[in-house]
């Protein structure tokens, strides 16, 4: 804007552009310190408080939070005896060779002639492992047939054809087994495998293994449909998504971004993956369409569509709060800090569950007891800053977050079945996010 056209603006109108201009800044400026983050800081969102000097007094009453975090700090002194050890370097102990690995035993004899009157006095025996790259085998069936002469006609005996998983295709189970694991465990794709596969004499087609992955999953549709159906039946399910690019024929030049739904039972660890075009609601809701129980997902607003349906309790994430105060360390490193370790003692009494081994019934109880408070706490902190902060700050983000979501957040005190957050869903992510980088696109929707 020019000299001349704020001189023509009231106070009113330059303080507001002022403060646009503050706020514009401020968000740059957060923008790129995230960025540096990711690029150069420390991943891990666990927070462990710095020590404060004696001397220092706390801006606000931080005692109970940290008097809970200390809990978790247990130092043990061991002293033991240990004779002193040679200078001599410690000869490494060779592991066994597993049972189940076939041995093929080479007699290496002298170089020279062994006389007739020679006894075996003994042998010194060395084991070694070798590889050997996977073959193919081209099975020939051959079926002769027969031709029986009857009282008015020949009657002809032959074996009935070989059925294939691709009827009139080439590949057997194994080898199209091979073809799906590679790509969707080892994360390999086609082209890459096509190129392997050549190493070793044989060509296929990009085509014909893509036409082989298709058929496959055809086959074990009936598979996918009893998973869906012992995850729908579960009670439990945590769900979340992740991005794909595909090529679309309508975009020229250009790929699509889809994306895959996961839905996981954790306690039975059954996961399903639901590939759909879009982000919205369309794709979880027709799938969910008969479910009821619990649903655990993030704070994508997709999902408050299911807050209404009957039958469905969604329960919130511990771990996304967490996310949002932990990024908010640099700006208010104080309050976001009295969240966090809010956060961590409630995260230190799931661990303590975990080792003790207790039963669903008993972590609901032990939570009731020692949870419960914490979780109030939390509560009233958001309810008290909840307009304490500027909308686009990054403490501003963290309360708006924590205060929406709060209502799910404290349900996993409910039901000893449920986690604490959703990292579980998001683990299993993981290996997709691999192929992502791998194999970059999808060829379609298909």
């Amino acid at each position: 804007m020019s000299t001349a056209e704020l001189d023509k603006l009231s106070k009113k109108e330059l303080i507001d552009k002022t403060m646009e201009f503050y706020h514009k800044s401020l968000a740059v400026e957060q923008e790129l310190a995230q960025l540096k983050r990711m690029v150069f800081g420390s991943k891990s969102e666990r927070h462990i408080p710095e020590p404060q000097p004696e001397n220092q007094l706390a801006l606000f009453d931080l005692e109970k939070s940290i008097e809970i975090a200390k809990e978790e700090i247990k130092v043990e002194e061991i002293a033991y005896k240990r004779e002193r050890t040679s200078k001599k370097k410690e000869v490494s102990i060779r592991e066994e060779i597993p049972a189940h690995i076939p041995v093929e035993e080479i007699i290496l004899e002298p170089k020279e002639d062994v006389p007739a009157n020679a006894r075996r006095i003994g042998a010194d025996v060395t084991t070694k492992l070798d590889y050997i790259p996977g073959k193919l085998i081209a099975r020939r069936y051959i079926r002769p047939k027969y031709a029986v002469d009857m009282e008015d006609s020949t009657k002809i005996l032959q074996a009935p054809p070989v059925k294939g998983p691709i009827e009139k295709g080439i590949p057997e189970a194994s080898l199209i087994s091979k073809v799906v694991n590679d790509k969707f465990v080892y994360h390999i794709p086609v082209d890459r495998q096509q190129k392997q596969w050549k190493r070793e004499g044989v060509y296929f087609t990009v085509s014909s293994l893509n036409n082989w992955l298709a058929r496959a999953c055809i086959l074990m549709e009936p598979l996918y449909n009893l998973l869906l159906e012992r995850v729908l039946s579960s009670g439990y399910i945590q769900a979340d998504e992740t991005p794909i690019q595909v090529l679309d024929r309508e975009k020229k030049g250009n790929s699509h971004r889809g994306y895959y739904w996961l839905y996981q039972s954790p306690h039975q660890k059954n996961v399903i993956v639901d590939y759909r075009p879009t982000r919205g609601k369309s794709g979880p809701i027709k799938l969910l369409l008969n479910y009821k129980g619990w649903l655990q997902t993030d704070g994508y607003t997709a999902y408050e569509e299911f807050e209404s349906k009957q039958g469905i309790r969604l329960v919130g994430c511990m771990a996304h709060i967490r996310r949002y105060f932990e990024k908010a360390l640099e700006e208010n490193k104080a309050e976001a800090e009295h969240v966090l370790l809010i956060i961590r003692s409630l995260y230190h009494i799931e661990r303590t569950i975990r080792e003790q081994e207790v039963t669903l019934e008993e972590r609901k109880i032990i939570r009731a007891e020692k949870a419960t408070a914490l979780v109030q706490e939390l509560e009233q902190w958001a309810i008290n800053h909840q307009n304490s902060y500027l909308p686009k700050s990054l403490m501003g983000r963290a309360v708006t977050y924590l205060s929406n979501r709060m209502r799910y957040i404290k349900r996993y005190l409910d039901d000893g079945c449920l986690e604490i957050d959703n990292n579980l869903i998001e683990n299993t992510i993981r290996p997709i996010a691999i192929g992502r980088k791998n194999y970059l696109f999808a060829g379609s929707h298909d």
